[in-house]
């Protein structure tokens, strides 16, 4: 079963040393890191060039102008040649045994199609600041699951054959693009939450997931969602009607307030233990 890491890089290339070292420590040996950079305006190129020098493992690709990351993600996927996919960005760095912790899970469970984890919380230095509790298993097979509030995060792997079989990655999307895709595989197969640490998420001013991006990120995942239901043929949710088209991010999420109340925090822990039996 051979990995594919799949890494969009856009003026990261400064930080890749740490990603770059993080990949070749792994202990599951099969795997392949294919960089696609979205025409970065700084040295990234040459940086990441310098860095992975002739290690064959690595390919290293370019889009001619600046495309996006729904563009990038999409085009990796189709670079890449491993059954397993899963996304580092260029700015931080996986733990040690993140492949062979998936590989396992994949190797013993045949209906799992896509792994998350734990992360760690990183300053720009990559020091662990903090392990942010909201990763945990979610109920498999559920058209009202929308991962919101977020519980699938890093660091997430998918099967490719699967990953083929779906609408594939809405390339319009400047973010959630990651969104979009769990909900995709999640529609596909179960999804299974690996209680381990395996990806260390950095923080830094240049980072497209801080603050100053946070309403164009609830947007987008509003914008995810919608789509979600359509595509489940879905019209009311909790008893409420689920809008054709909607100009309010807020509208969509007022839908899913009720997934945060205690009696279906409760219910949802039940399913997800009953679930875990059943595997045994």
């Amino acid at each position: 079963m051979k990995f594919s890491i799949l890494i969009a890089n856009y003026n990261n290339g400064k930080f890749f040393k740490n990603c770059f070292d993080s990949i070749v420590s792994q202990t599951y040996q099969n795997w392949e890191a294919v960089i696609l950079d979205d025409a970065s305006t700084d040295n990234s190129v040459d940086v990441i060039r310098e860095i992975i020098k002739d290690d064959s493992r690595f390919r290293l690709h370019f889009n001619t102008e600046n495309s996006g990351v729904g563009v990038t993600k999409s085009k990796l996927i189709d670079l890449s040649k491993g059954e397993i996919c899963g996304f580092a960005d260029p700015d931080d760095a996986i733990a040690p045994n993140a492949l062979k912790s998936a590989a396992d899970i994949y190797l013993k469970e045949k209906n799992t199609v896509l792994t998350y984890s734990k992360f760690a919380k990183c300053d720009e230095n990559m020091k662990v600041l903090s392990v942010p509790k909201l990763a945990m298993q979610v109920p498999n097979g559920d058209d009202y699951f929308f991962n919101c509030p977020v519980h699938i995060v890093h660091f997430v792997t998918f099967k490719k054959e699967i990953y083929k079989k779906t609408s594939k990655i809405n390339t319009s999307l400047k973010i959630a693009e990651d969104q979009d895709l769990y909900l995709k595989m999640y529609e596909k197969g179960d999804v299974r939450f690996i209680d381990e640490v395996l990806y260390f998420y950095r923080t830094h001013s240049g980072g497209i997931s801080q603050n100053s991006n946070l309403p164009k990120s609830r947007a987008y995942f509003a914008e995810v969602i919608l789509a979600a239901m359509k595509r489940r043929n879905l019209t009311h949710i909790n008893g409420k009607k689920i809008p054709a088209e909607t100009s309010s991010p807020q509208e969509i999420f007022d839908l899913l307030n009720y997934q945060t109340e205690i009696p279906f925090r409760l219910k949802k822990k039940l399913k997800v233990l009953s679930q875990k039996l059943l595997r045994k």
